[in-house]
């Protein structure tokens, strides 16, 4: 039996693909299919699996991460903070809800620590994860400027194989001040990279960047000019900057962490973002954030980040 994106080792899951060293531009069928529009739900959500769950696959993470992205109707997940056996465990649960439409290949997964320290998920691997409903292409699996600390971070795309060029990122950007913004620079270009080659983009992740700073204004396109969030020279649309009922051009707060500066309506940070080019939009787009779940046991919430959702249409 062949497995694309997942295959098993004992009850392991390994994964398949490596960094792609040369971007392609996609072939003429290909763009003309791309051209059609068609619309994505995302979902993502840092899970703080480490610090509040000890990498535990038992206490609902699991089956709330599941649920969710189910009855959200994804069509692409984004986690940060996820140890790997969680991720093993969500692969199972998702392929046990017939989430995807080739339980081989839905799945990816690049460490930010290691497996081996014991104080990091019981000496698992810990990092990010993507996961689509239709079948995803080799992933590009790309270092961000380092920090210097343990945390190695990074940023994981991969393609779909279905012929429509679109491509689904995610990452989770360095809290450290000196480094945020030369990752934030590094994901921006590469953002840019895979447009040029022909591909539409969707990211979604932990930017630890609030959508008014300096430091997102080479993001958002100018187009978004409102008091709470103007001067932009980007390219980008962050799905939920048009939520005229909660704050225009920022949206909802996601992190229940010290938020830095003051957000611009009050309350709580919003960090957790996602992105589509403007140039990509073919209808309209929409963003939000859910109550953090508190059916996990043994704790009490199931993380310290909302789950933000956003549905969009490209082309």
């Amino acid at each position: 039996m062949r497995f694309h994106g997942i295959r098993r080792r004992g009850v392991r899951l390994v994964l398949a693909g490596a960094l792609a060293g040369v971007l392609l531009p996609v072939t003429a069928s290909a763009q003309a299919e791309a051209a059609s529009p068609r619309t994505y739900t995302v979902w993502q959500w840092n899970v703080a699996g480490d610090t509040i769950h000890e990498g535990s696959t038992t206490d609902g993470l699991i089956d709330q991460a599941a649920s969710s992205m189910v009855n959200r109707a994804a069509d692409f997940a984004s986690l940060n903070e996820l140890c790997q056996g969680q991720y093993n465990a969500l692969v199972t649960a998702l392929r046990a809800k017939d989430w995807p439409a080739d339980p081989q290949n839905f799945a990816r997964f690049e460490p930010s620590r290691q497996a081996g320290n014991s104080s990091v998920c019981k000496g698992e691997a810990f990092g990010n994860a993507l996961f689509s409903k239709k079948p995803l292409g080799t992933a590009a699996r790309l270092a961000l400027p380092d920090d210097g600390t343990a945390e190695k971070r990074n940023m994981l795309c991969a393609p779909l194989t279905d012929g429509t060029a679109t491509r689904f990122c995610t990452t989770h950007i360095t809290t450290n001040q000196s480094f945020n913004v030369a990752q934030l620079d590094y994901v921006r270009q590469r953002l840019e990279d895979y447009h040029a080659a022909g591909e539409t983009v969707l990211i979604a992740g932990d930017f630890n960047a609030q959508p008014n700073y300096g430091r997102l204004n080479p993001f958002y396109a100018p187009s978004l000019d409102v008091p709470n969030n103007g001067n932009n020279t980007g390219a980008y649309r962050e799905l939920d900057d048009n939520d005229t009922g909660h704050c225009i051009g920022y949206g909802e707060w996601t992190s229940e962490g010290t938020p830095g500066s003051a957000p611009p309506c009050g309350g709580n940070a919003k960090i957790d973002l996602i992105f589509a080019r403007e140039s990509t939009l073919a209808g309209p787009y929409s963003g939000d954030s859910l109550d953090i779940s508190t059916s996990c046991t043994g704790v009490a919430a199931c993380s310290d980040h909302r789950t933000v959702i956003g549905t969009v249409t490209v082309a």
